[in-house]
């Protein structure tokens, strides 16, 4: 799903989020970790960005599947605002 353009763009204007990874690769990341950096580094902007261009749906779904298990990489402010976020706009 990243292979779309709109995406690809958005990737690309925001590929400083994504300093692990090589520059070669970034085209190449996954929607997990594009919804983890811009909920986790992204300011309001990006964030809507995400929204218009995956859905708020997909993004909570991808969201809440990352903060389900035992370990998450998501800061504990921006977990407990997107859950608290999610559970009132993503039902």
């Amino acid at each position: 799903m990243t292979n779309k353009p709109e995406l690809q763009k958005f990737l690309q204007e925001k590929s400083s989020l994504f300093w692990w990874v090589k520059p070669e690769e970034k085209k190449n990341v996954s929607l997990n970790a594009l919804v983890e950096a811009i909920l986790n580094f992204g300011d309001e902007r990006d964030v809507k960005r995400l929204f218009d261009l995956l859905g708020i749906k997909t993004v909570a779904d991808i969201f809440r599947q990352q903060v389900s298990g035992p370990r998450s990489n998501y800061h504990p402010r921006t977990k407990n605002y997107f859950e608290l976020y999610f559970k009132r706009h993503a039902q």
